[in-house]
């Protein structure tokens, strides 16, 4: 797990600004050092980050893997839950600390950054469609106060960056199958001209992937065809300019879920409506981004993104005809084109201030997106007879924007040798306008605006007891607004944007410790946040959800983290999260919640991975995760029981002169439990659960040659 850091400011510091880049890690290796979770004599590393933050490499993620899903090898991270459908149309299920868990498709809740450009749109809503695992360099996944300076939707952050090309010039091809007929084949080529010290140094890397599936369950097939690119020129001496590149497209079968019942009796099927709507969905994203770096001089540095992408979606949902016969329904079919950019601009200055090292970063962050939104039947009658699942007439078309203007500014002072104070804060504004032009009889004008700011503030002290222990006290606001999806439809058939959503607000407090115990590292924090309307689940029918304000929750939780590496080829992982999350006011109407589990969230998830790896020869390596029972709704009368499930991997790899062969075959669930991979949060229908497979077998290949 080695990654080369910028030498000037510590981790914490390029951890907080909205935009990650300057990249974290950077390029130039004259002016970088070696971080990992067993760092050198000299360097920085996760211990000296006054936050909880855990990195994963690249090479991890892709270690005996399917290279699929973002969900394959992060069940390390403590405080992280992530789940995968089993379902394509919807993406994974994810949540840190509990933010997030209330997503019935994408990530909310959390900001996730590709290469500096946000995953995550202005309103709140991410997806991991578009990561490349092939080509990660590494992730980094930040948790607690220090989240909320990345502005709306800031339960966590993840930031994902791709590989730098350097010398020499490698050729990778990959294949991979496994049960249920799913492959993937995969190319990527890389390298560089020059060190990258020079003006007109260039490297690249380029990389391209496709992945089909027919599913575990009935109807749950997919296929994703995945582009990305890398492109770095040293324009002279002081300055950088990264071209990035990234193509998506994803077609998917969407098998909804399953009732308790349904799933017991058999988990592979699907409901009725989801065979005869055929439900189901086609994304196709393009994006492109800028990143200019400038040293200004030897304290003072200058970085510039800007990105641009278009995204569209036409997902036709299993809703019944019988439900659509009001003038004012949308429709079962959704027809979503977005356009969305943004430009980050901010400075960094060091120095010393009476005799104190300091540092401090200011920008602005300006990100919009532009949304028309247009409903159809999914159906279709000509008079004598009636077509299910294609498009019907128009029932909705309306355009939709977005936008957020955020100016932030954060410090970072060396008080004594032990005692440093890290603070930032911003401010938010996120604005929303709808224009309505459907406007039928029955359907009147839905137009609407409405806007959300924020003061959010953050800040840390940290203590280092030596050079390998230390504590940190930290406390920061967070603040999440609702996102369009959220906004666009209204509880109870009724038309119009469900404008009256207020965004929540979450104060936290944190207090954490990390030990450096040879060649590996030991963390634990310990957190409360309280969040005032904190938006949840109302109801979820057919895969059309709508959301409501649940007043107060509180969030409580434990993490511990281990990662420690010994015998010089062995390693062991362990995490352990525990998180009780509660309403404190009712949020269940007649019923009465207060008290009351949040749905969608895990009690106490553990993981303990052993890998033997030696740089040639045989590996292998054994995993176990465990997920306590997760309520499904609010009411806590439906819960997804508790589950441990075990995996072996073992492989070959062959370093042949300038070849390198690695081959390795998995065993996923070993023991084929019958679980619940994820749940769907208040569902109208009973149909809470998204089964998980049983055992499951791939086997998988990757060849490289370097130019040299």
């Amino acid at each position: 797990m080695k990654i080369a850091l910028l030498r000037q400011a510590p981790l914490s510091m390029l951890l907080l600004p909205v935009v990650l880049p300057l990249p974290l890690y950077a390029a130039d290796a004259s002016n970088t050092m070696v971080v990992s979770a067993a760092p050198a004599a000299s360097g920085l590393s996760e211990l000296d980050t006054p936050a909880a933050v855990s990195v994963v490499s690249g090479d991890d993620m892709r270690q005996a893997a399917p290279r699929v899903n973002l969900s394959e090898n992060l069940s390390s991270v403590p405080g992280l839950q992530i789940q995968n459908r089993q379902n394509y149309a919807q993406d994974l299920q994810l949540s840190v600390r509990g933010f997030g868990s209330r997503s019935t498709f994408g990530v909310r809740g959390i900001r996730i950054y590709v290469d500096g450009i946000p995953a995550t749109m202005p309103d709140g809503q991410g997806q991991t469609s578009n990561v490349d695992i092939g080509s990660i360099d590494h992730i980094e996944v930040l948790r607690g106060p220090f989240s909320a300076l990345y502005g709306n939707s800031s339960g966590g952050v993840i930031n994902i960056d791709t590989q730098t090309g350097q010398q020499p010039t490698t050729l990778e091809a990959g294949t991979w199958f496994g049960s249920y007929g799913s492959w993937r084949n995969s190319l990527k080529v890389s390298g560089a001209t020059g060190d990258g010290t020079h003006a007109g140094d260039v490297n690249y890397t380029v990389s391209t992937s496709r992945f089909t599936t027919h599913g575990y369950r009935d109807h749950s097939g997919a296929e994703k065809n995945l582009a990305n690119a890398k492109l770095g020129v040293r324009l002279d001496d002081a300055s950088t300019l990264t071209l990035l590149f990234n193509s998506v497209h994803v077609k998917a079968d969407d098998p909804g879920g399953l009732t308790p019942d349904m799933w017991r009796a058999d988990p592979h099927q699907v409901a009725s409506n989801v065979s005869i709507y055929n439900a189901r969905k086609t994304v196709d994203q393009t994006q492109v981004g800028l990143h200019y770096v400038r040293q200004m001089g030897e304290n003072d540095d200058l970085s510039v993104m800007m990105y641009a992408g278009i995204r569209e979606t036409t997902q036709y949902q299993s809703l019944p005809a019988s439900s659509q016969s009001s003038a004012a329904h949308p429709g079962g079919v959704i027809d979503l084109t977005r356009h969305y950019q943004g430009i980050d601009t901010r400075w960094t200055h060091r120095d010393t201030l009476f005799s104190i090292p300091v540092s401090f970063t200011g920008g602005v962050d300006y990100e919009t997106m532009m949304e028309r939104r247009k409903g159809y039947l999914n159906f279709s009658n000509n008079g004598t007879s009636t077509d299910y699942g294609v498009m019907g007439d128009m029932r909705r078309n309306e355009r939709n924007l977005m936008w957020n203007l955020d100016p932030y500014l954060q410090t970072s002072w060396q008080l004594t040798n032990k005692l440093s104070l890290d603070a930032g804060l911003r401010y938010s504004s996120v604005y929303f306008d709808s224009n309505d032009y459907y406007i039928t009889t029955g359907n009147g004008d839905d137009s609407g605006s409405t806007s959300y700011h924020r003061w959010l503030p953050a800040a840390a002290l940290k203590y280092a007891f030596d050079d390998s222990w230390n504590a940190y006290l930290s406390a920061g606001r967070g603040f999440e607004t609702p996102t369009i999806n959220e906004l666009a439809y209204r509880s109870g058939g009724v038309s119009g944007l469900n404008i009256n959503l207020k965004p929540a607000t979450s104060d936290t407090i944190e207090l954490g410790t990390k030990k450096r115990i040879g060649n590996g590292l030991i963390s634990a924090a310990v957190f409360q946040t309280d969040t005032q309307n904190e938006i949840v689940t109302d109801t979820s029918s057919n895969g059309r959800s709508t959301y409501k304000n649940a007043g107060q929750t509180r969030r409580r939780g434990l993490e511990l983290g281990l990662d420690q590496q010994f015998a010089y080829d062995w390693r062991l992982k362990a995490a352990w999260t525990l998180l009780d999350a509660r309403y404190r006011t009712n949020a269940c109407g007649t019923a009465n919640c207060d008290g009351n589990r949040i749905p969608g969230i895990a009690r106490s998830m553990a993981y303990a991975g052993l890998e033997y790896a030696p740089e040639q020869g045989w590996y292998g390596g054994a995993e176990i995760r465990y997920m306590s029972d997760i309520a499904a709704n609010d009411a806590n009368s439906v819960k997804a029981p508790a589950y441990s499930i075990t995996s072996l991997n073992t492989g070959y790899k062959w370093l042949l002169n300038n070849w390198t062969l690695d081959m390795f075959g998995r065993v996923d669930n070993l023991f084929d439990r019958n679980y619940i991979g994820s749940v769907i949060v208040n569902e109208s229908n009973s149909r809470y659960y998204e089964p998980a497979p049983g055992r499951n077998y791939s086997v998988g290949l990757t060849v490289t040659y370097a130019f040299q």
